[in-house]
């Protein structure tokens, strides 16, 4: 659900208790939500992927009537098809769309980054809500298109950035909106994984009689199938498809700051890595980010590292393979999935947390799930998502360009850099728009 924007996340959270407990009670309500089509009050949901991380997200939802599953592979969906043997089966989300019209509530997208947003935008606009898998969108263009069409719908949505449901990172806000590293005015995040690819396949052949090659393309420009080398795991390292590891990972762990320090338009963003491939995403980046002012909170500047590009320390601690770094003027605080651990040690010795203000999350799922019944708030929602998602791949918009860039969040603009238009949205097949 869609959170006015003048009003922020941390004056929501931390304004009362019954505020911050409306997370998880509902009570707080943004849309009035409409009636299930399902007769035993349960959601009728449909799946759009049913395999790797989509199963997961069917996993998360199978409380629910799941009514349809959707996919291009016809082993996937004979798998998933096997475990609701009364769910309609399609190949093409956009035949589901039209066939289940009035017979679903909901949708969950699983897909390749780029179907998120043509299976999302046919989605709302029939009044659905929608759960789709980080990052929201390929483009930064079709992340403001969704999120802004979301808003205007009225639906409940959330991104699958399902770590922002664990203990650790709330406790982790908590711990920096309390003040404790003082103002925080630089953060560091890195992720060690290397989604980078190198020149187009050499051999191609005729796609397996179980993929449907054309669907999966979609709105894609048609390219021979290649074993091995798109599906169903190496899509990401091919910039029609995925955006590296910046676009894999960084939904994930920039969501931790954007979370703590309300953030949300840089205005100027910067990368360096290899000389830029036509085809394939880099081993390695580096993004340098500055956010503004918001309200009373500093200027910060947000540094991402991935792939062989990651440091070995950072404000002078020595860190793992990925994490994030806060650096305030009263203390660095370093953080992860599961842990967090405050810096210098003897200042923070015989540190106490806060007071909990943010509740127990009731689970990722489940947070959406009971905001498409009863119109309370998720945390993810596309108004948030869409924020973060744009701000992640403005790095490979800036990377892709060779340009440093003064960016305009309000007209999506590279204000100082003409070439970035061509990064920041995209051209579709016919029949697979994005408007």
């Amino acid at each position: 659900m869609q959170q006015n924007s003048n009003f922020s996340r941390r004056e929501f959270l931390k304004s009362t208790t019954a505020g911050a407990a409306a997370i998880s009670t509902g009570i707080w309500t943004g849309f009035a939500p409409a009636a299930s089509k399902s007769a035993n009050g349960k959601l009728n949901i449909a799946c759009i992927g049913t395999a790797n991380r989509a199963a997961a997200d069917v996993e998360g939802v199978k409380g629910e009537n799941i009514v349809a599953l959707v996919d291009v592979d016809s082993n996937y969906l004979d798998r998933a098809g096997a475990n609701f043997p009364g769910a309609r089966r399609y190949a093409d989300y956009r035949e589901m769309l039209e066939s289940e019209d009035g017979k679903i509530d909901a949708v969950v997208i699983g897909t390749t980054d780029h179907h998120h947003a043509p299976a999302s935008i046919r989605a709302i606009r029939k009044g659905l809500h929608v759960y789709c898998e980080k990052p929201l969108t390929h483009t930064v263009q079709e992340a403001r298109i969704i999120a802004e069409e979301a808003k205007k719908q009225g639906v409940a949505t959330q991104l699958g950035t399902q770590i922002h449901a664990g203990d650790n990172y709330r406790r982790v806000v908590e711990i920096v909106q309390s003040g404790v590293l003082g103002d925080v005015n630089e953060v560091h995040v890195w992720v060690g994984k290397g989604w980078g690819g190198d020149d187009l396949p050499a051999k191609t052949q005729e796609p397996p009689k179980n993929l449907n090659w054309d669907l999966w393309l979609g709105p894609a420009p048609v390219r021979p199938y290649a074993a091995g080398r798109y599906h169903p795991a190496q899509w990401r390292r091919w910039w029609q498809f995925g955006q590296g590891t910046l676009g894999d990972m960084a939904c994930h762990y920039m969501d931790l700051p954007f979370w703590a320090l309300d953030l949300r338009h840089p205005t100027h963003c910067e990368a360096e890595g290899p000389e830029v491939h036509p085809e394939a995403c880099p081993h390695g980046l580096t993004v340098r980010y500055q956010f503004p002012k918001r309200g009373d909170l500093v200027p910060v500047k947000l540094t991402w590292y991935d792939g062989n590009m990651i440091p070995k320390k950072v404000a002078g601690q020595r860190v793992p393979g990925s994490g994030v770094m806060f650096v305030g003027t009263e203390g660095t605080m370093f953080a992860n999935y599961g842990s967090y651990k405050l810096f210098p040690k003897e200042k923070f010795a015989n540190f106490t947390p806060p007071e909990q203000s943010i509740p127990k999350s009731i689970g990722h799922h489940a947070e959406w799930i009971k905001a498409c019944k009863d119109g309370s708030p998720t945390t993810c929602n596309f108004d948030y998502s869409g924020a973060l998602t744009e701000a992640v791949l403005l790095g490979n918009v800036a990377y892709r360009s060779k340009s440093p860039l003064e960016w305009d969040a309000a007209n999506l603009k590279a204000t100082n850099c003409p070439t970035a238009d061509q990064y920041i949205s995209k051209e579709y097949r016919d029949g697979w728009e994005v408007a």
